[in-house]
Parts: C-alpha cells; sequence; structure tokens
C-alpha cells in the first residue's frame, strides 16, 4: 500500500479513538493518553519505510533527546500559567521548546544514558509541579461536533510534513521536532481558558506521568531498528509503552484516591 494512504488512514484513526477514550476521563487523563506516541510513532513507522531502519533510529534516538524539551514546555506551561493568561503562557513555552530543540541539536548522549537523563527530567518536572486537586470534569477543549475531526486533520498534516521533510531536516532535526507537543498545546491552553489553573496543571501532570512510556518506545526503536528490523522493532516498543502506561495510569489513579 502507498505510504501516503497509509498516513492518511493510520494517523486520524489513532488520534480519533485516543480523543474518545479521553473525552470519558478528566483532566489528567486526557494529558496521559496524548502523551501516547500517537504521532511521533507513525512518523518514525514511516520513516522507516520511507529511508530505512538506520534513518529512523536516528530520528527515533533524536525524538527521545526531545523528551528534553517536552519536559521544559511543560514546567514553563506550569510556571507561566498563574500569572499570565493563556495564549502568552502558550507562546513562552513554544520558544522554550524550540530553544532547547535547537540546543539538542548540538549535544549528542549515547543512547542508555540520554534515556537515563530524559527519565530524571520528567521527574524532577514532576517534582516541580503545583500540588493541585484533580477534576473529576470531562476534559473537553472544543465543541464536540469538530474537537476531534480537528484533531485528527491537525495530526495527520503534521505526520505528512514531517515525513515529507525529513530528508531536507536530516534524521536528527526531524527526530527533535516530532514530539512537538501540539495536543498537549492544545489541551493545556483550553483548559487554562475554559476551566482555570488546577485543570490546567492535571493535564501537565498526566501528560509527564505518560511521556515515560513515550521515552521508552523510542529508546527500543533507537536500539533495535537495524538489528531486528521494523516489525520487531515496532512490537517491543509497543509492549514497553503498554507496560509503562499501566504502571502511570495505576499510580495516577492512586493519586486521586
Amino acid at each position: 500500500m502507498n505510504t501516503l494512504l497509509l498516513k492518511l488512514i493510520i494517523t486520524p484513526a489513532l488520534i480519533g479513538t485516543a480523543s474518545l477514550a479521553g473525552r470519558r476521563w478528566g483532566h489528567s487523563i486526557s494529558g496521559w493518553l496524548v502523551a501516547l506516541p500517537l504521532t511521533t510513532g507513525p512518523i518514525t513507522f514511516f520513516l522507516a519505510l520511507t529511508h530505512g531502519p538506520a534513518f529512523a533510529a536516528t530520528a527515533a534516538s533524536g525524538t527521545l533527546a526531545g523528551g528534553f524539551s517536552q519536559a521544559a514546555f511543560v514546567l514553563c506551561y506550569a510556571r507561566l500559567a498563574p500569572h499570565w493568561k493563556w495564549l502568552p503562557t502558550l507562546a513562552a513555552s513554544i520558544l522554550v521548546f524550540a530553544v532547547i530543540t535547537a540546543a539538542l541539536q548540538q549535544l549528542i548522549i549515547p543512547l542508555v544514558p540520554l534515556c537515563l537523563f530524559v527519565f530524571a527530567a520528567f521527574t524532577l518536572a514532576i517534582r516541580l509541579l503545583p500540588h493541585t486537586a484533580d477534576s473529576a470534569a470531562p476534559a473537553e477543549t472544543l465543541p464536540a461536533r469538530w474537537d476531534i475531526p480537528l484533531r485528527m486533520t491537525i495530526a495527520t498534516v503534521f505526520v505528512v510534513l514531517i515525513t515529507g521533510l525529513a530528508l531536507a531536516f536530516g534524521p536528527r532535526l526531524t527526530g527533535l521536532v516530532s514530539p512537538f507537543p501540539i495536543f498537549t498545546a492544545t489541551l493545556a491552553a483550553f483548559a487554562h481558558h475554559q476551566y482555570g489553573l488546577d485543570a490546567t496543571i492535571n493535564v501537565l501532570r498526566g501528560l509527564l506521568m505518560g511521556l515515560f512510556a513515550f521515552a521508552s518506545f523510542f529508546f527500543v526503536l533507537a536500539l533495535m531498528l537495524q538489528p531486528a528490523g521494523l516489525f520487531p522493532a515496532f512490537t517491543v516498543a509497543i509492549l514497553a509503552v503498554i507496560v509503562l502506561q499501566s504502571i502511570s495510569f495505576w499510580l495516577l489513579h492512586r493519586r486521586k484516591g
């Protein structure tokens, strides 16, 4: 099947499924859901199909390093949200993400230490978040009629754009740009605007809890794509996500209790 057709089928299907599931629970679970590699996973898969496993493995390592940028985005938003409105907070957080991403392009860390450092960054970010009471309110961010179709459209355009520019960017920059927090930005900004600070922090906390599985997914791909091949690497990576997301889901519910 043509890879463009696969992108147009797989990406919106993944995003639509996750969005429908997220509507059923509160803000922290919504953030936890968008931590899943729903755009970055397909990007890496299509890079492997189009440019080969070596290119995709380098991109996966870059995406793993992009965890630092994600943690910086979250902390910036969490620290500014009590003082600023959603638009300047979002703009400043995106700027921080871009600055960290540019710096990471010049920094190469071996894979195992990189994963450990990224895990440490997520842990630190969780500890630095303000404490809030979780809300049971549903995590809707846009009117139901066009919320999910818009998410699906944005994700699909992003996947097609990043995979299309991959050769121009190179594998490293492609990987670093891939984890740009499209859905985190959407959820956090609308929660900030519609529900207030507590809801915003809970979205960000849920995201950080889910990012451990995200990082593990790309660690496995960076490690296994070349020696094991496309489908074994993705199988193990998906299993890692299932295990770690199950643990983080339990921890989120334990915190609510």
